[in-house]
């Protein structure tokens, strides 16, 4: 079977809910699809579940694995590897896709124009079919690169990339962290130039779980200083930020992490002179004790 779109799932004990994404697989309009699931050291039932489902009669091949917890950027890198679609489709196992999702991406994958550069294309994520919270475009799409989505694009979309094109952007891996945002690799694709068509069309369903990583919050950014610095120091080079905004982020970044890293761990995460953190500390130091005593 010709496979256009890899959906890529990466789980972490999830199988209390992830029959939803699979019963709207199951449903899908087209079938010339794959499932891949890297099971990021799950303790519940998640293994037993799938050799249930792969043992199971079904209209698209599913293939697991299973590795040691090492966070979700790095199931990504892992994944990238053993995709055989065209596409490269990153689903959530929490969430669920519209019954015509599929077929749409594939749709389309195929107009985009050949003579430019484009890394993929997106759909509209909605709290129900006919429900999103993220601002509609005057026209049916949008041609833009990621890098648009601090400017022109609000809310999360649903990202398909040329499989042969995100394989040439792995998430770095650093030692002790788990996490990353997806967005290191967003703007790196960005800027170099590659644009993406972003649709209107609903076709991913979500809801903000308690054990989701949006939920998490900012604990994941400064449980993982070193992913954290990288993002905003090459969104602030890619966006070419003014040196007062690029002070005012290395501030923020060093209040975020005072207390928890020391005053070197946070200027090398952030790519900044020590003697300037240093100042950026000493102001928020004092500033904080001038609010006590008032």
């Amino acid at each position: 079977m010709n496979v256009e779109i890899t959906v890529f799932t990466p789980t972490y004990n999830r199988a209390y809910i992830i029959n939803r994404l699979y019963e709207s697989l199951q449903r899908q309009e087209i079938h010339n699809f794959e499932w891949l699931v890297v099971d990021d050291g799950s303790v519940d039932e998640t293994e037993e579940l799938f050799r249930t489902w792969m043992n199971n009669e079904s209209k698209f091949p599913i293939r697991y694995y299973k590795k040691k917890n090492g966070g979700k950027c790095r199931a990504i890198n892992f994944a990238l590897d053993l995709a055989k679609g065209k596409l490269f489709f990153v689903v959530d196992s929490d969430d669920y896709l519209t019954d015509d999702a599929l077929k749409k991406i594939i749709a389309w994958e195929k107009s985009l124009p050949k003579d430019e550069k484009y890394c993929g294309v997106a759909g509209n994520l909605g709290m129900s079919s006919n429900f999103t919270p993220n601002t509609l475009f005057e026209t049916d799409y949008y041609d833009g690169t990621l890098l648009d989505r601090y400017r022109n694009i609000d809310g999360e979309r649903a990202l398909a990339f040329f499989t042969e094109i995100h394989k040439k952007y792995r998430y770095p891996e650093y030692s002790g962290e788990k996490f990353m945002t997806e967005a290191v690799i967003y703007n790196r694709m960005a800027n170099d130039g590659y644009k993406m068509r972003f649709y209107n069309d609903i076709v991913w369903i979500y809801e903000y779980r308690s054990d989701g990583l949006t939920k998490a919050g900012n604990s994941l950014f400064l449980n993982n200083p070193r992913g954290y610095g990288l993002w905003l120091k090459e969104k602030a080079l890619f966006m070419n930020f003014s040196l007062i905004k690029r002070i005012k982020m290395y501030y923020t970044f060093s209040c975020d992490l005072i207390g928890k890293y020391s005053t070197k761990v946070i200027a090398e995460c952030i790519g900044a002179p020590v003697v300037m953190i240093r100042a950026l500390i000493s102001i928020h130091t004092l500033g904080a004790l001038i609010r006590r005593k008032r």
